[in-house]
């Protein structure tokens, strides 16, 4: 059952929605003067808006949603537009080969929409295994056919739309099909990501597309075409998922696939025409912090993410993390950073949070949740259990590596997965003029994905997000195995925040960043909601985490002594490049009136529009 935050308001939601479909309006979309984006960090303003906002990781794909909204779209209509145009100029990271989770709220009901791709039928759990039996190295399964998923983004867009939308699919389209067509400029980020790339231009397709006759990346403000993707997007806006899910692009999906010549994979037609979108009960738990309770609301198996923000943020609450304020940081960037006794405790929540995660979290159609409840992961007095084995005196030692807890009366089956590379992504956070809000991640996995490109657009690498071993050394199975059919495990974290008894939507938020995700959205979350910051400034915010390993901390971003701080207390820490892409939405007040507080991460070239 879709989760409903205030059953009051449901006759004004309703009455809303069905006078927006009374009459349909129509999109004259407007190719927009393209800039020419950053990468690096480059700090943004933070934006306020009156009555609805989109945030999403490039301008272009941002302008697509706001002219959906300014012609009277719904936030699901925008969502797809922004979708479609990221496809084309952010396609490192997302698009129609790929997969998504969108999480919705229409001012009554929080709906969960999974567009996670899934294992081909002949697909089993030695997959990524090697012929010695031992799982092959990372790369070895990414790049080819062997770990392209059945795509599911176009088709849960397809079945959100049928609920929620109110334009016409096909005129959702317009904006990248005129991108596709007309051409679009090359970010710097784009150009600097296939600078670095390593495998990409060993499929002949993308080297032509990506690629000048040297070799060498376009260059930034280079008008890069693509008239094929434009062919695709015209079929799917004029016959749906079909035209990309059966017929000539499935075929070629398929020939893509199963004939790379070194690392083939499974992938056939029957399993991208039989494709189907789930629709689950979102995860929803109380939380209560600077003396305000909240219900946040996040996206529930096969991804890790809800849960595992969720038990991060209970149990600080069973600890003082709430008595420590920020301090100072570094000069550049200038901001506040968190305390050296409050990244222990955080640190050391993740590392308990992890630990749950790699034990149970799977595919609820193949795994079963402890208990029988994944709740039972957020029970309030399993959680006070859990933080009770944090050391919270002065100086008490990290705990390094933590075990998984037993919430329930029976002990699992399963082993824990090892550790294995997680990549890629972006987020979309979008509320509309009528109150509906929507918080979207959406990937492809790796950065280009499989390395496979077809008719404009790159193939998913989703398969492995799925544990490469099958089983630990005692033969225990591992519960995010390769099996058909299945979704592989996520660190996807949309999340909604409604106050709470009200029952008002508060925040749309999430972000890309592999397993990081999880630490990325719980920052923003805790900055917002415990530190009283704006969206913007709680993505300014340095990054760090933990994966039930070293304590990560975004490097040249805190002070060297709060570093040793954490050192002396035994903890492991690596300070590193953390790049997330937070986007969120907020509402608030501005001089007492009603606002929407936008914010979208420095370290990437998204921005907020609203009106």
């Amino acid at each position: 059952m879709p989760y409903r935050p205030s059953p009051a308001l449901s006759a004004i939601a309703l009455a809303t929605l069905l006078a927006g479909c009374a009459s349909a309006p129509s999109l004259n979309y407007t190719v927009p003067v393209q800039p020419e984006g950053s990468s690096g960090y480059t700090e943004k303003p933070g934006w306020t808006n009156a009555s609805f906002a989109v945030a999403a990781a490039n301008p272009l794909a941002t302008d697509a949603g706001f002219q959906v909204l300014k012609a009277g779209g719904s936030a699901v209509d925008a969502a797809i537009a922004v979708q479609m145009v990221l496809t084309l100029v952010e396609p490192q990271s997302s698009g129609i080969g790929g997969g998504a989770f969108l999480l919705h709220y229409n001012g009554r009901d929080v709906e969960a929409f999974d567009g996670r791709e899934t294992a081909p039928a002949a697909a089993d759990e030695k997959l990524f295994l090697g012929a010695d039996g031992k799982p092959m190295p990372f790369y070895d399964g990414v790049v080819g056919g062997r770990s392209v998923g059945v795509p599911g983004t176009v088709r849960m867009l397809e079945q959100a739309h049928r609920q929620h939308g109110k334009l016409p699919w096909a005129e959702l389209f317009k904006p990248a099909i005129a991108l596709a067509d007309g051409g679009f400029k090359v970010s710097a980020r784009l150009n600097t990501l296939l600078a670095n790339e390593k495998y990409l231009a060993k499929d002949p397709v993308a080297a032509a597309y990506f690629y000048d006759p040297a070799g060498k990346p376009w260059p930034v403000g280079h008008v890069l075409k693509n008239p094929e993707l434009a062919s695709v997007l015209k079929g799917i806006a004029a016959n749906g998922s079909r035209a990309l899910l059966e017929g000539d692009v499935a075929q070629a999906i398929v020939d893509k696939v199963r004939k790379h010549p070194t690392n083939p994979g499974k992938l056939t037609m029957a399993d991208l025409a039989g494709y189907q979108p789930r629709k689950r009960a979102p995860i929803c738990h109380d939380y209560a912090a600077a003396g305000k309770d909240y219900r946040i609301c996040g996206f529930p198996p096969p991804s890790s993410g809800g849960i595992a923000v969720g038990q991060i943020l209970g149990i600080l609450s069973n600890t003082n993390a709430a008595t420590l304020p920020l301090q100072g940081g570094v000069p550049t960037p200038a901001g506040p950073t968190p305390s050296a006794d409050w990244l222990h405790l955080y640190t050391e929540a993740a590392r308990l949070a992890f630990a749950d995660r790699a034990l149970y979290l799977g595919d609820p159609d193949f795994v079963q949740p402890p208990a029988g409840n994944w709740m039972s992961l957020l029970d309030p007095a399993y959680l006070a259990g859990r933080a009770k084995l944090i050391g919270q005196a002065p100086g008490a030692p990290s705990m390094k590596v933590a075990q998984p807890g037993n919430p329930g009366a029976v002990k699992t089956s399963y082993a824990p997965m090892p550790a294995q590379p997680e990549y890629g992504t972006s987020h979309i956070s979008i509320v509309d003029a009528q109150g509906n809000a929507l918080a979207m991640t959406t990937t492809i996995e790796d950065v280009f994905g499989a390395r496979q490109m077809v008719k404009g657009f790159l193939l998913n690498n989703e398969l492995t997000d799925f544990s490469f071993a099958p089983t630990d050394a005692d033969g225990k199975p591992i519960a995010n195995r390769v099996q058909p059919g299945k979704r592989p495990r996520s660190s996807m974290a949309p999340t909604l925040v409604f106050e709470k008894p009200s029952g008002r939507f508060l925040l749309s938020g999430g972000s890309p960043g592999g397993a990081l995700i999880i630490h990325y959205t719980a920052k923003t979350l805790y900055g917002t909601l415990n530190w009283g910051l704006t969206p913007q400034r709680a993505i300014d915010l340095p990054n760090f985490g933990s994966m039930n390993g070293p304590s990560l901390l975004e490097e040249k971003r805190f002070p060297t002594a709060r570093v040793e701080a954490l050192r002396t207390r035994g903890a492991e820490v690596r300070e590193q490049n953390m790049t997330s892409g937070l986007q969120a939405i907020m509402r608030g007040t501005v001089n007492g009136k009603p606002v929407l507080l936008g914010g979208a991460d420095p370290r990437r070239e998204g921005v907020v529009m609203g009106d």
